[in-house]
């Protein structure tokens, strides 16, 4: 009986070649992924039909474009609709990223080229990442799972150590600014209209005919001026306004609107090469004083047409070539390595990320949209700052229009002046391309290039059809830049104030950091201009008991 146990034992062990793999393929098949291995020997051919090809993730640099409107700039910013936003969650449904990885960029090393601020377009945006960009298909189900205004043209294997952000030499962006809107008599502060009592201040009238609402606040802050008498005369000339060929003296007596809702200022708009004698009264007698100023009746009239300017009677005003050298020259000030702290914000001087540098400024071409001419100004520089370039078009515009010297441009580099820049609106701006050229150098036998170059037709048949006709109709639409234009004047930004035929006068500008008594500051300052032309600089070695001995030195003397 001793003996038959064992062979009883042995029949078992002859059976278990066909029943211990069976048990290690339930232990194997609880902890890893060889569960789909060891499918088709239990299973059989129906299994293996559900076996999910292997694919490897890829590092691949994708080239794509958006139009911005309606979404709060491209960075993912939690509770906003951004791009970044959309473009993950396209990501996911096309299988690009797993559900592990989720709202995890870092997982699979996300990173972009660019950031855009809020309504801002881009036409050659680069991000750059490790997808599942197989099977073939990868751009069609990525676009198929976003919406019309963002399309991606394609992708790009890339070296395992690229980053789109850290391998991007240089930006190119493009900000389209209507022409009428380097014209200074075009959509000023205020406009004069003739009515039954006369000549009056009104807001702008092709505004008011176009239906744009005009905020409150935007023409400027409001003054007591109900019955004085004003006389402001323009130093500042400019060859725009000849066809306007009036020289009259402007006296307001009073500045109340006939319908009570707008208290205007009486101050015409400092720049104008035109001073007339407006007298606004609310008695009949009114109209014989009117006869005298039949000469400025075209200006008084206030027929302007949006985006080309007045009528040719009134104004003939065009980017021609002398208007395109002065607006070329202005930009070039911003050419070369400089300090922009006063272009952006919450960055101070002292910090190195101030200290950008600009390879190119220029505006060349004009573009028609709408029926409307704009000019198209071409930045390419190696980084932005936040508002940057904005501020950058809004400073030009503002020397364009003679309210500010081109000095000022200059000046505003300087580390200790502090000057508050008007700032254009985000209609106008794209990111046009952003180039990498020491990686498609270095990498050039190995790699794929990553550029623009293979998506030229497919980029510009977006761009006009989403980015361009967007600028245009926005223009014709809501009127962003006329609405800007009427804000920016030297009342909303003082800093501007200043006047370079009188070399006398120097602008006053706020020290950094200095918050306490600056509207006392400058209250005496203009009390001292105007009684004796004394003007303080702002240096940031001389001490508070230096300027106040400077002060009276100067005081003693002038009156002595």
């Amino acid at each position: 009986m001793e003996n038959q146990e064992p062979e009883i034992e042995k029949l078992p062990e002859e059976e278990a070649p066909d029943r211990e793999p069976d048990q290690k393929k339930l232990k194997i098949s609880t902890i890893g992924h060889e569960t789909d291995s060891s499918v088709p020997a239990a299973g059989g051919s129906n299994v293996a039909e559900h076996r999910k090809p292997k694919y490897r993730r890829r590092k691949v640099a994708i080239v794509f474009a958006f139009c911005g409107v309606g979404y709060q700039g491209m960075q993912k910013n939690p509770g906003a609709k951004t791009i970044e936003g959309e473009l993950e969650e396209a990501l996911f449904h096309a299988g690009a990223v797993p559900e592990a990885d989720r709202n995890k960029p870092r997982s699979y090393e996300w990173a972009r080229s660019a950031r855009t601020d809020k309504g801002v377009s881009a036409v050659g945006q680069v991000v750059s990442g490790r997808f599942y960009v197989d099977p073939p298909g990868f751009v069609e189900r990525l676009n198929s799972n976003l919406p019309d205004q963002i399309r991606v043209f394609g992708y790009k294997r890339v070296a395992p150590s690229f980053s789109s952000k850290k391998f991007c030499d240089r930006r190119r962006y493009v900000y389209l600014i209507p022409v009428f809107a380097l014209d200074p008599c075009v959509h000023s502060e205020a406009e004069m209209v003739r009515t039954d009592l006369g000549y009056e201040y009104v807001k702008c009238v092709e505004c008011s005919k176009k239906g744009y609402k005009i905020p409150v606040g935007v023409m400027g802050k409001d003054t007591d001026c109900d019955s004085k008498s004003l006389e402001v005369q323009s130093d500042i000339s400019s060859s725009n306004c000849d066809a306007l060929g009036t020289d009259v003296k402007c006296e307001a007596l009073s500045s109340s609107v006939p319908n009570g809702e707008d208290n205007l200022n009486s101050e015409v708009l400092d720049g104008a090469d035109v001073s007339a004698r407006v007298v606004t009264e609310e008695t009949p007698d009114s109209s014989s004083k009117a006869e005298d100023m039949e000469e400025s009746d075209t200006l008084a009239k206030g027929e302007v047409k949006n985006g080309e300017g007045r009528d040719m009677t009134q104004s003939s005003f065009c980017y021609g070539e002398k208007e395109k050298e002065r607006f070329n020259r202005i930009l070039s000030y911003y050419v070369g390595s400089h300090n922009f702290h006063n272009f952006t914000t919450r960055t101070k001087a002292a910090d190195p990320a101030a200290n950008r540098y600009i390879l190119s400024f220029n505006a060349h071409t004009v573009i028609n949209l709408d029926g409307k001419d704009f000019v198209k100004c071409e930045v390419v520089g190696q980084s932005f700052m936040l508002h940057q370039i904005r501020k950058m078009i809004g400073l030009a515009v503002a020397v364009m229009r003679n309210y500010a010297p081109e000095s000022l441009i200059e000046t505003a580099f300087k580390k200790d002046v502090r000057i508050n820049v008007p700032m254009a609106p985000e209609v106008g701006l794209y990111l046009d391309e952003c180039f990498f050229t020491s990686y498609n150098k270095r990498f050039k036998g190995s790699h794929e290039e990553v550029s623009m170059e293979e998506y030229k037709e497919v980029a510009e048949e977006f761009k006009w059809k989403h980015v361009y006709s967007h600028i245009g109709s926005a223009e014709e639409k809501d009127g962003a830049v006329a609405i800007w234009l009427h804000s920016l004047n030297q009342r909303n930004y003082p800093d501007l104030r200043s006047n370079e035929y009188k070399p006398d006068e120097v602008i006053v500008y706020k020290k950094i950091g200095e918050a306490s008594e600056q509207m006392i500051d400058e209250e005496k300052m203009r009390v001292k201009e105007n009684s004796n032309g004394i003007v303080d600089k702002v240096n940031d070695g001389t001490s508070e008991g230096k300027i106040m001995e400077e002060r009276i030195t100067l005081e003693e003397s002038t009156t002595g």
